[in-house]
């Protein structure tokens, strides 16, 4: 049996209502829907749930934003080990760069851990042999390349909306996860318009062609088939402190190759599980999971454990900060400060 503690929310906190947590999650459940569809969802008239929201988005409670899908990118994620006394100044230039989506502090066996995205596997071996290896600070570094997405950040959800409110909803997408499209981005107009996405991924049509260039009818037609093929991936994100997520596990393991596919889709099924892809290495699976203390961390391996005694841990390490979330610069209290532009 999963620990409750890390399955739903147990109640309000000062930041996040129980509304705000059901609005999150039919925001996580369809990213672009109107108002007019989200408030009935939550149990709110579509005025209020735009208000709440507003409220969320600029206080850094909550986010909506967009990046490239798994498959239309190369993923590595990146174990770094930093000199003496140059962790702060180190983060500081990583979460700058466009081409690491993602930035945590960590404790284990190394200080950094990130998410870096290229377009192929010779921009990603420049990016981290080079680009990433040369800056000030940087002692080691370790790369993982992703393999298979079995879950990822936009298939995680709250589950603070009641089962009608859901059903109200439909998910914003049809492709899987980790599968190619037959189209991909194209060229400067698609980058653009994912980079429009990510600042705001509920902007409007006439905004997004505005920001783009593009006409208003070019943009429908283009981001529709994007977001149907998953090139390009809405999410909705929130500050999980103060939402009641404070810990974050990050655990390496290794399963038997035959088993993998089979370990790595029950484990996205699991509620703690925010991230989980098959890598290259001396481990084949790695996933990451959101808890509501480090307590869960012994009742999650327990679990793991009993249901999966063909899996091996290998390493784990516990994240102190997250600097960086896919774009997202986030404070020290997890608020979103600022956007850096995704690119490669």
């Amino acid at each position: 049996m999963e620990p409750d503690s890390a399955t739903a929310p147990t109640r309000a906190t000062a930041a996040f209502e129980e509304t705000d947590l059901a609005l999150v999650d039919a925001l996580q459940t369809d990213p672009r829907a109107p108002w007019s569809r989200i408030g009935p969802a939550v149990g709110i008239d579509a005025t209020t749930a735009a208000r709440r929201w507003a409220r969320l988005e600029r206080t850094g409670l909550a986010w909506v934003t967009a990046y490239a899908g798994p498959a239309t990118a190369t993923v590595g994620y990146v174990e770094v080990t930093c000199r003496p006394r140059s962790l702060g100044e180190l983060g500081e230039r990583l979460t700058a760069l466009p081409w690491v989506a993602s930035v945590e502090h960590v404790v284990g066996d190394f200080d950094l851990f990130l998410t870096v995205v290229a377009p192929d596997l010779a921009a990603l071996g420049r990016r981290v042999g080079t680009d990433l290896a040369l800056l000030p600070g940087v002692r080691s570094t370790r790369t993982r390349l992703g393999l298979r997405i079995y879950q990822e950040g936009s298939g995680w959800k709250v589950r603070a909306l009641e089962p009608a409110g859901r059903a109200r909803l439909t998910a914003p997408h049809s492709g899987r996860p980790g599968v190619p499209s037959p189209h991909g981005l194209r060229g400067d107009t698609d980058r653009r318009l994912l980079e429009a996405l990510g600042a705001d991924g509920r902007a409007g049509w006439v905004e997004l062609a505005a920001r783009t260039g593009l006409s208003e009818s070019t943009v429908r037609r283009r981001l529709g088939r994007e977001l149907r093929d998953r090139d390009i991936v809405v999410r909705c994100d929130l500050a999980q402190q103060p939402a009641g997520w404070p810990g974050i596990a990050t655990y390496r393991a290794v399963v038997p190759h035959g088993e993998l596919g089979a370990t790595g889709t029950a484990l996205a099924r699991l509620p703690q599980v925010r991230l989980c892809a098959s890598v290259t290495g001396s481990c084949n699976l790695l996933f990451s999971v959101w808890l509501r203390d480090l307590d869960g961390i012994t009742a999650l391996e327990s679990l793991l454990d009993e249901r999966y005694p063909r899996l091996t841990v290998q390493d784990r390490t516990v994240t102190l900060h997250t600097a960086k979330r896919m774009g997202r610069v986030l404070g020290e209290d997890g608020r979103a400060v600022r956007h850096v532009a995704l690119g490669f």
